[in-house]
């Protein structure tokens, strides 16, 4: 079975259990789902089983025809040497913006709110319904250390532990192959 479905079974198990959402963070307003849409490089992250030895980790986002988002994830496992992949899909809650339920295994859901967008969209923060899933993206793999230190103020900022952070490696050799 694929690394990443057990864990995020689980998550979205315990969040299936909420119907309502209850974001860490506010979201982003008058955020426009299409500018959003593209490849993302996972920047920083709390550490998950699920992500657990991967590199030059993407996600990817695609507009459905019934509005909702199709999610592939991927990212390589250097022990295995291999890429893994895992590939949901992302309904945009009802009365609000930027945040949306996302399943990788139906019937099971969990929040995904994007609470902090640059201008630009392209650097995002994304926070979920507790302290144990943040991740900071951006449309490069290359991110100054001055936005990786702002992204970790704003997760100090919404109580994450941000001494448990872990920075993304997005060797240059791997860039290619996702």
């Amino acid at each position: 079975m694929n690394k990443w479905i057990i864990p995020l079974l689980f998550t979205a198990l315990l969040s299936a259990c909420n119907s309502q959402p209850t974001p860490v963070a506010d979201v982003v307003e008058d955020f426009e789902a299409k500018r959003y849409l593209g490849k993302w490089y996972e920047i920083a992250r709390m550490p998950h089983s699920f992500e657990e030895g991967l590199h030059s980790v993407t996600a990817e986002y695609r507009l459905n025809g019934d509005g909702t988002l199709e999610v592939t994830n991927r990212g390589y496992h250097a022990e295995n040497e291999e890429w893994q992949t895992a590939i949901g899909r992302a309904e945009p809650v009802e009365n609000m913006e930027a945040a949306y339920r996302v399943t990788f295994f139906w019937p099971f859901y969990g929040g995904y709110y994007v609470s902090w967008l640059d201008e630009n969209y392209q650097q995002a923060i994304v926070t979920s319904d507790s302290h144990e899933y943040f991740w900071f993206l951006s449309r490069s793999p290359d991110v100054s250390q001055a936005d990786i230190d702002y992204a970790l103020a704003k997760a100090h900022e919404w109580g994450y532990d941000i001494d448990q952070m872990i920075t993304v490696d997005h060797p240059a050799e791997l860039r290619a192959t996702n």
